[in-house]
């Protein structure tokens, strides 16, 4: 009953183990899909291409959560669409990540005793390259534990030699166009790093500081400025007032003394300054702030800088060779020396810069740098997702990608380090600037005075050509041709900066104007499970391979896919992994018991008119979930289409159509053998929607159920249509009656495997075929001849006698029940009794009167179930 049932190679041959082993498994199964080349995509094929390009993982980093989740999805994605048809590409790699691979090398080097500068530069890039042979890409194998359905055949790596020269090219061909240009600007300078950082690897933190107002000029010149880094007003060229602000309108144009030196400074007016800010003046320190150098672009201020790569002092005098952090100190005592000090506070909390790498606090520094003119290729980023050529989804996660794309500032790329792709530009004796594409030899040598660009480009650079580059770019590759623009984009919502944004610009810029992508499904971010993030020194991180080795990996992908809504980030806890755990041996379990008693997919589903009910309900139910599912993964939905195929399976297959279908087993004949080949149905179909999400264990069961060759490569299920209300609603009002009783029997005290007498009256019901599984499934003995109604349940049309004489105490359970009912009203009569009182009302707080309310509604559900079942109780 549903479309493109897997037709069998052959029946079962072998039983299943008892228990299900996912470390015995798991492992053996992904290198069988791997030599059989299932995961490798062929740009000769006729097929529709599927493509997603793997986030390159950094060459230095392990598997955690974060990959995992990640990972899970986009192998969900890649696995259904080759089931559905699709030649699906799953691209693999790692990005050379330059500072942090740099900075693990040097480590390395400091406990030999040697820098890289004793190396050289390029013995110290051959060295990088050794570490990454021998110790880079362990997250690699990690993806494989996962299960990670990726093209190994096309892993890539940002450094590689195809991938060096779409840098190279690209950086020409914006050269050329202008787009790349080398300017002093202020950055963002790490002193441990001793590289430039980008505005979007800034990890800002609240630091406690201290604020010091001090006195400039002299007599009626004097002026009170305050800051938060002393040690910057060596290198001061003025001082900024706004031009309409009354008090300083005779010093604007005059020239000030800055203390502790022997220059004086002109006070400007410019709109910048806020004159409803501190004293409404500003100290301007070009070379070292970037607000101060915009102000001193405008007035044609001198920039001063004051301080080495190191963050030292260089500037003559007492404070010469100090560090910034020490100058401070020494900066304020001696201002305060002078009298000069007009208030410090400490401390004094305020947001502070520092290098996301090694967590330095990072100073703004005028430097030489290149950079990308972003306007137009940030306009046309835009314009891409404006039009529709790329969506984004959820869409209420666009506003934030407009607000980055429509304000980017121009993107300093150079840094200074060895490791990365050195800037393709050479500076000749003359003055000469010369750009070398890949395919050009540079324009004269060393011993001919010419000397390449020392630094390389940013790491987000070369990734940021990852979706073509990755295919063969610059180069009109067959792969290219087939599998470019990649289809979906999964990524984290907090790297719509640092990466979306890069491969769209550029995708664009060089694609002629295809964008990379044709989706981008942002994620939330993975939490531990009071939804705070996880850390190392909180100890909350968690490494997901314990979990896998622990529970298996179905469990983590599981627990994973399970809480993944669009854009909201992602509690997990151990206990959830758990609870996935128990859901695959459910799963092993129920398949072991249908195997066991006649489950099979041979030959074709029997006509309706041949079923049960119940069979014609689960097929129903079945096709209804194989399209509520296809609608989840068309929207990115996997939490919800992760619990629709729990509950589908666990509920309605397990707990009901199994149960519900024993006694036809047992029976045998015509009719068990029709339930049979529905049952292998239901669960063929199952584990096939179950796979990409637990691609282990439903490989295992699938095979075994089938005789197919392998899951992986099965047709996904399509819906056939297939309809049954009347039988919904027949087996609905059967879960009715049986939840009913089995309540009853709870509230009674009554054991689950305990045996009770009982007369059923089903006449007139559409419930008389199932009164045997009424039976079975309620523990309900035939009425003897002593039955006595002691209780009398009617539900949905039938009624349920019971004969509790003997089974429990009734004056006893009467008793208990009175007791539970005088507490259920005292307690409704105290929540009235505040909720009535008016001058409660008017000074408790919201959130105590919703308490109340709720209380309150809980005593009546109380009350009314208790006297429910005193009701049906006998008299004692």
């Amino acid at each position: 009953m549903t479309e493109n049932s897997q037709q069998p190679q052959s029946a079962p041959t072998s039983e299943l183990p008892t228990q299900y082993a996912p470390a015995e498994v798991e492992g053996k199964l992904y290198e069988r899909w791997v030599e059989r080349g299932y995961f490798a995509a062929d740009a000769k094929s006729d097929k529709p291409a599927y493509t997603i390009v793997i986030p390159p993982p950094n060459v230095t980093g392990s598997l955690h959560l974060g990959h995992a989740f990640q990972h899970t999805l986009m192998d969900a994605l890649t696995r259904r669409k080759r089931m559905q048809g699709y030649e699906s590409l799953w691209l693999p790699g790692m990005d050379h990540a330059g500072i942090a691979t740099q900075n693990v090398v040097e480590r390395e080097l400091g406990k030999e005793g040697k820098s890289r500068h004793d190396l050289g530069r390029d013995a110290f890039v051959e060295r990088v390259w050794q570490w990454k042979e021998e110790y880079g890409g362990k997250i690699l194998g990690q993806m494989r534990r996962l299960g990670d359905g990726v093209d190994w055949s096309r892993e890539r790596f940002t450094m590689d030699e195809g991938l060096s020269q779409a840098v190279q090219t690209i950086f020409k061909k914006l050269y050329d166009d202008e787009l790349i240009y080398r300017a002093e600007r202020i950055i963002n300078w790490c002193p441990r790093c001793l590289t430039a950082i980008s505005d979007i690897e800034v990890e800002y933190q609240d630091d406690d500081g201290e604020l010091v107002s001090m006195k400039y000029g002299e007599g009626d010149d004097t002026i009170v400025v305050a800051t938060t880094r002393a040690e910057t007003m060596l290198g001061d060229t003025a001082v900024a007032v706004h031009p309409d602000d009354e008090r300083y309108r005779h010093l604007v144009g005059r020239r000030i003394k800055l203390p502790l030196t022997d220059r004086t400074i002109p006070v400007v007016a410019d709109t910048h300054v806020d004159p409803e800010f501190g004293t409404g003046a500003v100290k301007v320190t070009p070379a070292h702030d970037p607000n101060d150098f915009a102000i001193g672009q405008r007035h044609g201020l001198e920039s001063l800088t004051v301080m080495d790569e190191r963050g030292v002092i260089t500037v003559h005098g007492p404070f010469q060779g100090l560090d910034r952090f020490e100058a401070r100190s020494a900066i304020v005592a001696a201002l305060r020396a002078e009298g000069r000090i007009v208030a410090e506070k400490r401390p004094y909390v305020h947001s502070v810069g520092h290098c996301s790498r090694c967590k330095t606090t990072l100073e703004p520094r005028l430097s030489m740098q290149w950079w990308v003119k972003v306007g137009p290729l940030a306009e046309a980023a835009g314009d891409a997702v404006r039009d529709g050529r790329v969506s984004i989804h959820p869409a209420d996660m666009s506003k934030r990608y407009f607000d980055w794309v429509d304000n980017m500032h121009d993107w300093c790329i150079s840094r200074q380090l060895w490791w990365g792709h050195r800037i393709p530009v050479w500076y000749g004796p003359e003055g000469e600037v010369v750009c070398v594409g890949p395919d050009e030899e540079p324009p004269g040598t060393e011993a001919e005075g010419w000397k390449q660009d020392p630094d390389v480009l940013d790491t987000w650079f070369s990734s940021g050509l990852w979706p073509f580059s990755t295919l063969g770019w610059p180069e009109r590759t067959p792969d290219l041709e087939k599998f470019y623009s990649t289809d979906v984009l999964l990524t984290g919502h907090d790297i719509i900066f640092f990466w979306v944004a890069r491969m769209m610009m550029f995708g664009l810029y060089a694609m002629d104007g295809e964008a990379p992508f044709k989706t981008i499904a942002l994620t939330g971010l993975v939490r531990d499970q009071f939804g705070k993030k996880m850390s190392k020194s909180s100890g909350t991180a968690v490494d997901p391979l314990d979990w896998m080795n622990a529970y298996g990996s179905d469990a983590v992908r599981f627990t994973l896919a399970r809480g993944a809504n669009p854009g909201t980030d992602v509690p997990i806890g151990e206990d959830w992994v758990q609870a996935s755990r128990n859901f695959a041996n459910k799963i092993w379990n129920a398949t072991r018991f249908a195997l066991m008693n006649g489950a099979t997919v041979e030959g074709p589903l029997p006509d309706p008119s041949e079923m049960t009910a119940t069979d014609r309900w689960i097929l129903s139910r079945l096709n209804k979930t194989v399209a509520e599912v296809d609608a989840f993964y068309d929207d990115f939905q996997f939490a919800k289409l992760s619990d629709a195929l729990y509950h589908f399976a666990w509920d309605e297959v397990f707990d009901w159509y199994v149960e519900l279908s024993k006694t036809t087993f047992m029976a045998g004949g015509e009719p068990a053998k029709v339930s049979g080949r529905v049952l292998g149905e239901v669960l063929d179909v199952t584990l096939r929607l179950l796979h990409p999400i637990v691609p282990f264990v439903t490989e295992t069961l699938w095979t075994t159920l089938t005789g197919g060759e392998s899951v992986v490569i099965a047709e996904w299920p399509t819906d056939s249509g297939f309809r049954d209300a009347a039988a919904e609603r027949e087996i609905e009002t059967l879960q009715q009656v049986i939840t009913e009783v089995r309540r009853f029997r709870a509230d009674q005290g009554l054991q689950p495997g305990q045996r009770v007498p009982a007369r059923l009256t089903l006449d007139g019901t559409a419930l008389a075929p199932h009164e045997a599984a009424i039976r079975q499934l309620l523990r309900l003995q035939p009425e003897g001849e002593a039955f006595a109604a002691t209780a009398t349940l009617p539900v949905a049309g039938a009624t349920v006698a019971l004969d509790l004489s003997g089974t429990i105490d009734v004056a006893a359970e009467r008793k208990r029940l009175a007791k539970d009912l005088a507490a259920a009203e005292k307690e409704k009569a105290q929540a009235n009794a505040k909720l009535g009182n008016e001058a409660f009302l008017a000074k408790a707080p919201d959130q105590v009167v919703d308490k109340i309310r709720t209380r309150l509604a809980k005593a009546d559900e109380d009350i009314a179930r208790i006297q429910a079942q005193l009701e049906r109780l006998p008299e004692a």
